[in-house]
């Protein structure tokens, strides 16, 4: 897999412009003047998590003794779910998020809004692919500082987007995923059988 696939599967899973109103919503209770430094503190620990699985995820899954066309099949799988619910109105993955009382603290921003299940699932499968750990190392870096401007600049772009227009750029993130997961179920079924 190369650099700009890589950068656009991690892009598409992450989600920032649809993260956008999530976030505003969950910062609300944190004061004005803290909510800056809650959201760096936010997207480190995204990041950490993120290094972790592009680091770690790959000898993890082998001690595990899973195979390279079964974590393909597996994420494809978690990929196409999350954009189902990308993309069916009612069902957002995130709609209980903004019931946050105090200082979120690594859940729900750090994950599973920025680094979930699904983008735990494409870092192992870059990493996966010959070169896959320095295309997946630059992957997250880049991803990562979009999603970073991003959601600093979460107030004006919800003003630009307002919510709906955010939700729309979600959804046709949804679509773009629901082709990637299929595409990528059938790379691993394709590789599986051709192992047999």
């Amino acid at each position: 897999m190369d650099l700009v696939s890589a950068v656009a599967l991690l892009l598409v899973t992450t989600d920032p412009l649809g993260n956008v109103p999530n976030f505003i919503a969950i910062l609300q209770p944190v004061p004005a003047g803290r909510r800056r430094r809650v959201l760096v503190r936010e997207l480190l620990f995204a990041l950490a998590i993120m290094l972790f699985f592009l680091f770690i995820g790959r000898q993890l899954m082998g001690l595990l003794g899973i195979r390279q066309e079964a974590i393909s099949i597996a994420g494809a799988l978690v990929l196409f779910l999350i954009a189902l619910e990308m993309i069916l109105p009612g069902r957002g993955r995130r709609g209980d998020g903004g019931a946050v009382d105090s200082d979120p603290f690594i859940v729900p921003l750090a994950t599973p809004l920025v680094a979930g299940p699904s983008v735990a699932a494409t870092i192992i499968l870059i990493t996966s692919k010959p070169g896959g750990l320095w295309t997946g190392l630059w992957a997250v870096l880049i991803v990562w500082a979009v999603t970073f401007c991003t959601l600093i600049s979460a107030p004006a772009i919800l003003r630009v987007l307002k919510e709906r227009g955010a939700r729309a750029v979600e959804r046709l993130m949804g679509l773009l995923l629901v082709m990637l997961a299929v595409q990528m179920f059938l790379n691993g079924l394709g590789d599986y059988l051709a192992h047999r």
